[in-house]
């Protein structure tokens, strides 16, 4: 039995409240799509749905603070991100779950792409995450890619549009011609607290490719100033956005499912926090959802997470979290949520 934020220390299963998950969407701009929310409901889901996902990409200021070259390869894991992101996947397939990873193209140049090739195998799915981290919202060259600043001739004469559309499609036909798998959805580098929202050409780009959802929506939310530990405004605040964080159908069709607050990225970079710091603001978070019979979707990096929590102690205060929950929670990969979250 794991306490909640100023609520009952026993898990309940209230129902999930449609028309507040709209009234927070409308308040973020995304007035007009309850529909996706209401057919959500219809989908005979009763209980909360926790995905585990990692984005395989190099992190600046990681594993040192002064490591500012990832930028310009972040394709180029090391062995330490690579290891980290296999024992992660073993743990959670022991625990009866699956990780749902994404991938970032130019991985798939390393010489060796075996450790890649296991966790497929394993049965965790692998999804696309664009071939060089590229700004999907970018309406500039210069707003691609640190890569394309540093090289501009490498997209020379090509509009935003056009390499944003290529960057998604060869690492789909990478990661099918390299490790043998079709890649499992596609997640936006660095998210947006808006998604997609009034960009369908972006939307409708996707569709085109054969995704059915994306992973774009990174809700706003407090966090502290360097190595100041979180208060309780900033670890409400987190708990607040989870109700952001719910999955939601665009007008064009395509299925949304936002990245939950607060990520490694936003703990360990932005804020410089301590691991008991992040672990507490993950299981407030964590335990809202399965109080509320909602979703969450935690995000990090195999090459953050892994310098900060070696012992992997979030993944596994996370399963921990719903095993305790019993009937009223499971581990999802994505694709279960988007099933879920289908359009009527």
């Amino acid at each position: 039995m794991v306490p909640s934020n100023g609520n009952s220390s026993v898990f309940t299963r209230r129902r999930w409240n449609q028309s507040a998950a709209a009234a927070c969407l409308a308040g973020l701009g995304f007035a007009g799509h309850a529909r996706g929310l209401q057919a959500a409901s219809t989908s005979g889901n009763r209980k909360a749905q926790i995905a585990i996902t990692l984005d395989l990409e190099m992190s600046r200021n990681f594993p040192r603070r002064e490591d500012l070259h990832w930028d310009y390869e972040k394709g180029n894991l090391n062995d330490a991100t690579k290891k980290y992101a296999v024992d992660a996947g073993q743990r959670v397939k022991a625990r009866g779950g699956r990780i749902h990873y994404f991938c970032v193209g130019r991985v798939l140049e390393q010489p060796d792409v075996t450790w890649l090739k296991q966790i497929a195998d394993e049965g965790h799915p692998i999804g696309n995450h664009t071939y060089d981290h590229v700004n999907v919202l970018a309406q500039k060259p210069s707003d691609l890619q640190f890569r394309f600043q540093r090289s501009p001739w490498l997209i020379e004469g090509r509009s935003p549009a056009d390499v944003i559309q290529e960057n998604i499609r060869i690492t789909t036909l990478a990661l099918k011609q390299r490790i043998g798998i079709d890649n499992r959805g596609f997640r936006a580098p660095g998210g947006f607290n808006t998604g997609l929202n009034d960009r369908e050409d972006l939307q409708q780009i996707l569709l085109d490719l054969g995704f059915k959802w994306v992973s774009s929506v990174y809700p706003a939310h407090a966090n502290t100033g360097p190595q100041e530990q979180p208060s309780e405004v900033v670890c409400n605040s987190i708990v607040a956005a989870q109700a952001k964080s719910q999955p939601f159908v665009y007008p064009t069709g395509l299925i949304e499912i936002p990245m939950s607050p607060i990520s490694d990225i936003g703990a360990f970079r932005t804020g410089q926090w301590k691991l008991e710091w992040f672990l507490e603001a993950v299981r407030r978070a964590v335990v809202w959802t399965i109080e509320n019979e909602a979703t969450f979707d935690f995000l990090a990096h195999p090459s953050c997470l892994g310098v900060v929590d070696p012992e992997l102690k979030t993944i596994d205060m996370i399963c921990d979290l719903v095993k305790a929950a019993g009937e009223s929670a499971e581990i999802v990969d994505l694709d279960q949520i988007a099933s879920a979250t289908a359009p009527a």
